[in-house]
């Protein structure tokens, strides 16, 4: 699929769901990352992320943007996602609660020895699952147009488990299959994290602090290269 196809698709999806839309909730983060074992590209690094997530009557939204900055040399990099999703079905009292079409803008821009540019669109469907304990979990198929490469599959999976009094345990799995160019990788990235600003006098669920681990089997689709890497996290909500 073009970029132009793509974003009229979304475009006519916009427009026709903006009559009467409502905003039912919203989340923006400023998270603040560094770990020491990052693969492709020098190992220790500084990453600060703006993230958004708000649901809508029509679907929900959920955009990302990372700044990447290695610790011993100006190469930066940028990479962000945008995601929405379009309802087709919704059944609250069901195990699956909701059924849509699910796309997805990946872009972002790099210097040095690695850098490149890209901008690769994803198509597909899913469905949010009423697991207990779960805040939400969603899982989506997509076709994945990729600039440089043969178009591919992935599956995404997204979770939020709230337990205990102020911890969260959240994360996704991305899995992608092979192309004559690339092999077939996983990202599995999840956070376990702790509202201490609860004790500090500010609003529960705004400050929290832990760990991000980051297992990504052949990480870009490069045969062999695993990252296997522990970040430092701290997340403001506002």
């Amino acid at each position: 699929m073009s970029a132009k196809v793509y974003s009229a698709l979304i475009a006519t999806a916009l427009l026709s769901t903006s009559v009467n839309a409502k905003q039912f909730w919203s989340d923006t983060s400023f998270t603040l990352l560094k770990g020491n074992d990052y693969e492709v590209g020098e190992s220790e690094r500084n990453v600060f992320t703006l993230e958004h997530a708000s649901g809508h009557s029509w679907g929900n939204i959920f955009a990302f943007v990372d700044r990447l900055s290695p610790k011993n040399s100006d190469d930066k990099e940028v990479y962000g996602e945008v995601g929405m999703t379009f309802n087709l079905m919704q059944q609250k009292e069901s195990f699956i609660k909701d059924v849509y079409v699910a796309t997805q803008w990946e872009y972002g821009s790099s210097s040095g020895a690695f850098g490149m540019s890209q901008d690769n669109y994803l198509l597909g469907a899913g469905v949010n699952l009423a697991v207990p304990g779960a805040n939400f979990f969603n899982v989506n198929l997509y076709r994945r147009n990729n600039e440089h490469g043969d178009a591919s599959n992935q599956l995404t999976l997204a979770w939020a488990f709230p337990f205990a009094d102020g911890f969260v345990y959240d994360g996704f799995m991305d899995a992608v299959d092979s192309t004559d160019g690339s092999a077939s990788s996983y990202n599995i990235t999840s956070q376990l994290k702790y509202d201490f600003g609860q004790h500090m006098g500010v609003e529960k669920n705004k400050l929290y602090a832990g760990i991000e681990y980051v297992y990504w089997h052949n990480k870009f689709g490069i045969d062999g290269v695993t990252e296997k890497n522990a970040n430092l996290l701290l997340q403001w909500h506002f």
